[in-house]
């Protein structure tokens, strides 16, 4: 085998291909190493372009923000990425950062549990499976970006609290607001959720940063830990 070969993407098996997964399942449903691999269309030799992505994201502690700092000189010093595909990468990023960097007064302000349900209904309405989402907010509670954080099964998600605060801080956020959903239909929070929502309202309490309300969706109706009580 000449030591020119690159995997690209073709030549992986079928149930590894991102694009495909993109086609299939939707682009919600690819990680961030997947979408990156897309970009750069194939690794090198010894690595699949999402093996080459999972190691440039873990050099930035898997966050996409750090990786927008890097330049293409950094970039390039990964085997399997030129100039071409660094720049590519770094022009996805800008894209994305231009997305989000609306001015002040066009920023939508989170006045109610029942603004947040609305604005995120078409996001979660219909799922057959559990999403963990997280709204950041700026002091006068304007939305400054929203994330998935996790996907789970009919009843579980996954959460990692770190990557919520981790997240607040990159944006400078003032307060967030956590969402998940309930395939199920039950409206009412679960002991887990309960637990969840007090670990990440103690951590946040460290960084400065207010946990305002976790809604818990249906496709019937959501339930607000603030407008119940539960949340100060």
């Amino acid at each position: 085998m000449p030591n020119s070969y690159k995997l690209v993407i073709r030549d992986w098996a079928e149930a590894d291909r991102p694009r495909e997964k993109l086609l299939k399942q939707g682009r919600r449903a690819l990680t961030d190493a997947e979408l990156l691999a897309i970009l750069i269309g194939s690794g090198s030799k010894n690595e699949s372009a999402v093996e080459l992505c999972r190691r440039i994201l873990a050099d930035a502690n898997n966050s996409l923000q750090t990786l927008s700092t890097m330049d293409v000189a950094e970039l390039s010093r990964y085997r399997g990425i030129g100039e071409a595909k660094a720049i590519s990468i770094l022009a996805a990023l800008e894209l994305a950062r231009r997305k989000n960097e609306l001015p002040a007064e066009e920023r939508k302000q989170v006045t109610s549990s029942r603004y947040v349900y609305t604005l995120m209904k078409p996001i979660l309405q219909d799922l057959p499976h559990e999403e963990f989402w997280t709204m950041y907010l700026n002091t006068a509670y304007k939305i400054l970006d929203k994330q998935l954080i996790g996907r789970g099964g009919n009843d579980f998600t996954p959460v990692d609290v770190r990557i919520i605060l981790r997240t607040a801080i990159s944006l400078k956020a003032h307060a967030i607001i956590l969402i998940h959903n309930h395939p199920s239909g039950t409206l009412y929070p679960s002991n887990a959720d309960k637990i969840l929502t007090q670990k990440i309202v103690e951590a946040s309490k460290i960084m400065d940063i207010r946990v305002a309300d976790h809604l818990i969706f249906t496709d019937n109706g959501y339930y607000s830990f603030k407008d119940e009580g539960i949340i100060d």
